[in-house]
């Protein structure tokens, strides 16, 4: 089994970890009817593996044993981003940033947006320790998660910008959800 494939099984077999992620970090495992039937320009299947509250999907692509197990997030405003090279990556960011990642762009800092996550969620910090702690993580400091994610994301065109296929909506090719 692959790092992906059995850290999705312990989060999976894990209510503390999936309630904890639900909660802290808007990936919800319980959410995995996407918006829309996506495909990947590289031919990688896409199986989606949470949702959040906004409609957004993340997406594990390839096939279990795959050497690569990238993962995509795509909102339901037809923006989409690589946001890991693996799941375990990809944990990594949501945890260490949760919600405030896709945000990454707007001009405030990491510090900035995780002091507004905390106004939002006073018990982000003991939340996240908590979730940390039932996942076994060691998070890097956020500047290098935000630094891998920026690096992550601009890989997301051509080969992991997912489009839909049928030619006839708003949102048939996504668009990219970070600049370069």
């Amino acid at each position: 089994m692959d790092a992906s494939e059995a850290l999705l099984t312990r989060i999976e077999n894990d209510p503390v970890a999936a309630s904890g992620l639900t909660r802290t970090a808007d990936f919800d495992i319980t959410r995995r009817d996407p918006i829309d039937e996506l495909r990947l320009p590289s031919g990688l299947a896409m199986r989606p593996m949470a949702g959040d509250a906004a409609g957004g999907t993340f997406y594990l692509c390839g096939e279990p044993g795959d050497a690569e197990r990238p993962v995509v997030y795509a909102d339901s405003e037809g923006q989409a981003a690589l946001i890991g090279a693996d799941l375990p990556e990809a944990v990594e960011l949501i945890v260490s940033c949760p919600v405030w990642w896709r945000d990454v762009d707007s001009g405030l800092s990491p510090e900035k947006l995780d002091a507004e996550a905390r106004e939002d969620q006073p018990d982000l910090d003991r939340e996240r320790a908590e979730l940390v702690a039932a996942l076994g993580l060691t998070p890097p400091p956020v500047e290098e998660v935000v630094a891998r994610l920026r690096t992550t994301a601009a890989r997301t065109a051509p080969d992991f910008l997912p489009y839909t296929g049928e030619g006839d909506g708003p949102y048939d090719t996504y668009e990219p959800m970070f600049g370069p």
